[in-house]
């Protein structure tokens, strides 16, 4: 946990007019990682909603993963490229995909452990990380045919997916659009089925987020998602990286998985094994348990105690330890 962050973050912080067919690469700048978190009042009204049900869709986004050259990749995505990672070898690969307005460094502690088991495939969703940020419509498809995308240039022909937060509705739409290239589904505190919200309540959780005050929403949305004591240091950085991402991305992606206009991302009864790892909040109901359970004849479930959203970056080696054991359970890993 040394060299868990760098002391500066690059990136650029306001977004750009970039226009669909423009390359993007994210300009950065040196940045504080120790940002201090705003406490004006919350509109209880907008964020106790927000609280409650965004708590599946935002993550930590860190500094970029130290790969070798060999091991950093851009593939074209349209008129666009989408930047990600390879470490390890093995027959067995597994595609890491990570939160709303987070990066693939988002996995960097899972790296070292699974490594020697697998080929790990991190990837910077577009408007993300080092890929590009193009004005577009950000819908779990669109991301989830960017992962395809990402797989055919790494010449992936089955991969078991793990996604965290947002990233889970995003490996929905992966099996949705080739479910022969999926092995297994793993679920990081993300849930697999679209919440019921009208289009008046999918408004205003929204809408916060369209605002010239969208930053400090942020901070304070983001504040209620770290219950155990002794992780300000990690909120704060957390906040700082998240706040990295340009507005319109954020929104963007916000309105895919939310808008009223946009399909439902639901996972449906499966053939392959569906795994979940998540902290302890009410919304894993037991119904909720059940709806996994009836998604695939391989099915598990594990709750990692005393972490908020953030477990794998909260408790790493616990994380670790159930996410191989469930890989090693269906023979997802070589041992």
């Amino acid at each position: 946990m040394t060299a868990f962050f760098r002391c500066t973050t690059e990136r650029d912080e306001s977004p750009k007019d970039v226009h669909p067919g423009q390359s993007n690469r994210s300009e950065r700048r040196p940045g504080s990682i120790n940002q201090q978190i705003d406490q004006a009042p919350l509109n209880k009204a907008i964020f106790s909603s927000v609280a409650t049900t965004f708590l599946l869709l935002t993550g930590y986004a860190g500094p970029q993963y130290a790969a070798s050259a060999s091991g950093s990749h851009f593939v074209s995505f349209g008129t666009n490229k989408v930047h990600y990672l390879i470490e390890g070898k093995g027959s067995h690969t597994i595609v890491f995909v990570h939160c709303w307005a987070g990066n693939a460094d988002f996995w960097r502690e899972q790296v070292p452990e699974l490594a020697g088991h697998a080929r790990l495939i991190l990837v910077d969703l577009p408007g993300h990380g080092q890929s590009d940020k193009p004005h577009v419509e950000y819908t779990m498809d669109f991301f989830a045919s960017a992962v395809l995308a990402v797989m055919r240039d790494a010449h992936v022909d089955k991969t078991t997916l793990v996604g965290h937060s947002m990233g889970a509705p995003v490996i929905c739409r992966i099996y949705k659009q080739a479910p022969e290239k999926v092995a297994a589904l793993v679920a990081v505190d993300g849930t697999l089925r679209r919440p019921k919200m009208s289009p008046e309540q999918a408004e205003q959780f929204i809408a916060p987020f369209r605002t010239p005050e969208y930053r400090e929403h942020t901070r304070q949305f983001l504040g209620t998602m770290f219950p155990i004591p002794g992780t300000e240091a990690l909120r704060d950085r957390v906040v700082s990286e998240l706040l990295a991402t340009p507005q319109y991305v954020m929104l963007g992606a916000m309105e895919g998985m939310f808008g009223a206009d946009h399909p439902d991302w639901d996972l449906k009864k499966v053939t392959v094994p569906v795994l979940v790892i998540n902290a302890p909040n009410p919304m894993w109901s037991d119904e909720y348990k059940a709806y996994v359970r009836s998604l695939s004849s391989k099915t598990d479930y594990r709750t990692i105690d005393g972490v908020g959203h953030w477990l794998m970056l909260e408790k790493p080696a616990e994380f670790n330890a159930a996410l191989t054991d469930l890989l090693l359970k269906f023979d997802l890993i070589a041992k």
